[in-house]
């Protein structure tokens, strides 16, 4: 069964065994509710979904394969999945949760009626098939840049505007992995003190990219070169200043992804950005150079404060001791880790800082399923 609470205004689903009663929960809160929760009364709508069947499209890819991981992780109350892949992958067998399942096609998949279905099968099977999905009564969130900026739907991190959903929302965007940190990162601070400017700089993980660039990397680690070539030019022992196309004013679209979706998920579209995004041979996700200028003053240790108070934010930031966030250790993680927090000394209202996350969790899957978990716990599906 299913109840709701919410901790610092981000909610949080709690699933309770219809046998002991005890909770169980996925967050990192759990020795603190634990000792916080009396015996809550169970809402009717949680009977609605006592069998939630859940749909990946993509399954077999690499966003996919965390999604489900994610799923099983956090106990989203799956009581039947739906994988979905390309007609070449249909009949495979998927295992989630000690069961196994096939692969099935789009069609099937939408006959089948999944409550959710979660999409991360590229753009052009995004543009394709989530209307169809749609059309069925099926929530889709999509993983794919397709629908982000489309107007009439919703671009959404938990943490900073999940407020926005509705139950007409059949089509949800999953924003760009490395604008979904940053905008975590600044929302506590742009509440605050007003963001006027945001130069930033990405150092971004192989993953992004797919199986493909992870094996090119690997590869060259281990023999020198590669006969599989996710990239133009090598990426082990160097950096390609380019991820995704170069567009007409000389900016790539990852950067333009950037720019756009920051403004669109803070609902806010005076604040200004410029980003440089670069690909580097590094696993286990992404890091941002961040330079934010303020239309108000600030104090750094406010600053601090603030982004401690919030929501799926780390602050790792002891010069003392060399602690700062660094990929390695955002590894496998859901939250979004914030260091190396100073004034830049150049000119008023500005903050230097370095923002790091997992680009297939918090940047893909986990985020994704947090949308999931808002519309099942607000009763939005």
């Amino acid at each position: 069964m299913l109840t709701a609470l919410t901790i610092n205004n981000l909610p949080l689903t709690i699933y309770f065994s219809a046998c002991s009663g005890h909770a169980i929960n996925h967050s990192p809160f759990r020795r603190q509710l634990t000792s916080m929760l009396s015996p809550l009364s169970f809402p009717i709508f949680a009977q609605k979904f006592s069998r939630m069947r859940i749909a990946v499209v993509g399954a077999t890819g690499l966003v996919g394969t965390k999604m489900l991981q994610v799923l099983e992780e956090r106990q989203f109350p799956v009581t039947e999945l739906v994988p979905v892949a390309s007609e070449r992958s249909v009949g495979k067998m998927v295992k989630f949760a000690g069961k196994e399942y096939a692969v099935v096609g789009m069609q099937q998949a939408i006959d089948l009626k999944p409550a959710i279905a979660l999409f991360s099968a590229g753009g052009a099977t995004s543009t394709q098939w989530a209307p169809e999905f749609a059309k069925a009564g099926i929530t889709v969130i999509d993983n794919s840049s397709a629908w982000r900026m489309a107007a009439n739907v919703p671009l959404v991190v938990p943490e900073v505007n999940a407020q926005v959903l509705k139950a007409t929302d059949k089509i949800i965007a999953n924003p760009n992995c490395s604008t979904i940190q940053m905008v975590v990162a600044l929302k506590p601070l742009h509440d605050a003190f007003s963001i006027k400017r945001i130069v930033v700089s990405t150092y971004q993980s192989v993953t992004g990219t797919g199986v493909k660039a992870v094996d090119q990397l690997m590869n060259e680690r281990a023999h020198g070169s590669s006969d599989v070539m996710a990239y133009k030019y090598r990426i082990d022992l160097n950096a390609i200043p380019q991820i995704d196309v170069f567009l007409d004013n000389g900016y790539t679209k990852e950067e333009m992804k950037m720019v756009n979706e920051t403004c669109k998920i803070m609902g806010d579209n005076s604040i200004k950005v410029s980003a440089t995004t670069v690909r580097i041979p590094v696993m286990g996700g992404h890091s941002e150079s961040v330079n934010v200028e303020f239309n108000k003053p600030f104090e750094l240790t406010k600053v601090r404060t603030l982004l401690q108070q919030a929501s799926g934010v780390v602050v790792e930031d002891d010069p003392a001791t060399q602690l700062y966030p660094m990929p390695m250790n955002a590894h496998e993680r859901d939250e979004v880790f914030v260091g190396r927090l100073r004034v830049d000394e150049t000119q008023p209202n500005t903050l230097n800082m370095w923002i790091v996350s997992d680009n297939l969790r918090k940047g893909a899957a986990t985020n994704a399923v947090q949308i999931a978990e808002y519309l099942v716990t607000n009763q939005l599906v």
